[in-house]
């Protein structure tokens, strides 16, 4: 005769079996979450995706921890994401890697509310979005985070000191033989004026 199993295995083996299915489920929809499937208490999800983007060269999966709590028709999300961004010197032009680590604070709203009368939120530092439907897309989520986190001209370093504008050598690596100066173009016109006088 087998000895009977404790309550607690198989309270144990239900929860691994349910954070299974809800992990098969999230990744199914493709990181789209339903509005009506977050519980109370809130729901936590921690995961690695894969984010594609024109406007982003990402050498890494996007990594995020978040937390999403829903009060009323409002889904508020914070947590981090992390991920290795691919970006081009505005100097020198090298191709670089940044790790980027960004604080998640969002506030979501439905659509519909844009031109409805909103009560104020509280935390002036979360930022406000906007879902569609029934449905929250997380991947849309990291995407803004992301381009809202990159900077506009980034730098390989503080101190890279460019390109030559004429010849195109890279200043960081060596020197050039070009003027460092461009003539002001009044001297020239002068010179040109003494050049006729001496003629």
């Amino acid at each position: 005769m087998q000895p009977a199993k404790s309550p607690g295995l198989f309270l144990d083996l239900w929860a691994e079996k349910s954070l299974y299915f809800m992990t098969f489920l999230f990744r199914s929809f493709k990181m789209k979450i339903l509005i009506a499937d977050i519980p109370d208490e809130g729901l936590d999800l921690d995961f690695e995706e894969k984010i594609t983007n024109e406007d982003l060269s990402l050498s890494s999966p996007v990594s995020a921890r978040l937390e999403l709590d829903k009060r009323d028709k409002e889904i508020c999300i914070t947590g981090r994401l992390s991920a290795e961004i691919g970006l081009e010197c505005s100097r020198c032009l090298r191709l670089f890697t940044r790790n980027l680590d960004i604080p998640v604070n969002v506030v979501y709203h439905p659509i519909d509310e844009i031109s409805a009368e909103r009560h104020e939120l509280k935390d002036d530092e979360m930022d406000m979005g906007f879902y569609r439907g029934e449905e929250l897309d997380l991947r849309e989520l990291l995407r803004e985070q992301i381009l809202l986190n990159k900077q506009m001209k980034s730098l390989c370093d503080e101190n890279c000191r460019g390109i030559c504008p004429k010849c195109g050598t890279d200043l960081n690596t060596g020197s050039c033989e070009c003027t460092s100066r461009e003539p002001d173009p009044r001297f020239e016109i002068l010179k040109n004026f003494i050049d006729k006088r001496k003629e």
